[in-house]
């Protein structure tokens, strides 16, 4: 069995690829996709996608603010208020990127600063996105006490010192269909050099599907393909891959 831990349900095509949300989820299950996670990036759209969810037991929520999205509606009390509904097992996505968006790094840190320390308060893990920002990135969580409540770094592209230092904090590392972009060389170096018991494996979905599926919209049913990779890479079974990284996800997400 697998789990996708990271994938955007509110974002999937309902007009033409899927039949609704209970579509998406059953064909997560026919290829053994047994938990997910749909992931919030703003405040505004997180009732919403709490809506689409909560009719399946098998699927979990986080709420925060995207990077990306830190000039949206900020409040600190209606995220608290989020984060403590029972479904809500994490706080973000959350993080840096100064890839995208390096003209508003300054308020960037700040939203990030301010859901640590939430997802400190709470006890909740957090789901971080980082871009071009490694070294504040890490700072961050440092300085914000994010070893106590852990997370993950998510959909990872950084290089092996990175890595080591976030598990340091006692952070988990995910896995997307980027491992098996055919340019992702690092990113595979990286992968083979990682325990499998501080792994994670996702979709991201709607985006970056994987190959054999690049180019079409993901779904978290492709998170298999991902598996498969990794398993490819660290030569073992596809098996051990799904049960340890489904493990993890329950160590961090559903403790």
């Amino acid at each position: 069995m697998f789990v996708d831990s990271h994938c955007h349900l509110d974002k999937l095509d309902y007009q033409e690829l899927h039949e609704g949300i209970a579509d998406v989820v059953a064909k997560a299950k026919a290829a053994n996709v047994t938990e997910l996670l749909s992931v919030g990036v703003t405040l505004d759209s997180f009732p919403n996608m709490l809506e689409m969810i909560e009719p399946f037991d098998n699927v979990y929520a986080s709420c925060g603010v995207h990077p990306l999205d830190v000039e949206s509606d900020f409040a600190l009390d209606r995220l608290h208020e989020y984060a403590a509904h029972p479904r809500v097992v994490a706080i973000g996505e959350t993080g840096l990127d100064y890839h995208y968006q390096p003209e508003t790094a300054d308020l960037q840190k700040l939203r990030f600063e301010q859901q640590v320390d939430l997802a400190v308060k709470l006890n909740k893990p957090l789901i971080i996105h980082t871009r071009n920002a490694r070294q504040d990135t890490l700072d961050i969580l440092k300085n914000g006490g994010a070893d106590k409540c852990g997370g993950v770094i998510h959909c990872f592209t950084e290089d092996l010192p990175f890595a080591e230092a976030a598990m340091e904090l006692g952070f988990y590392i995910s896995i997307s269909g980027i491992v098996t972009f055919r340019q992702a060389t690092e990113l595979k170096q990286v992968v083979q050099s990682l325990p499998l018991e501080r792994l994670l494996i996702e979709t991201d979905s709607p985006y970056l599907a994987p190959v054999p599926h690049r180019g079409k919209q993901n779904q978290p049913a492709y998170v298999v393909e991902v598996a498969s990779y990794i398993a490819q890479l660290k030569g073992c079974s596809l098996g051990e891959v799904g049960q340890k990284t489904s493990e993890n996800f329950r160590n961090l997400f559903l403790r």
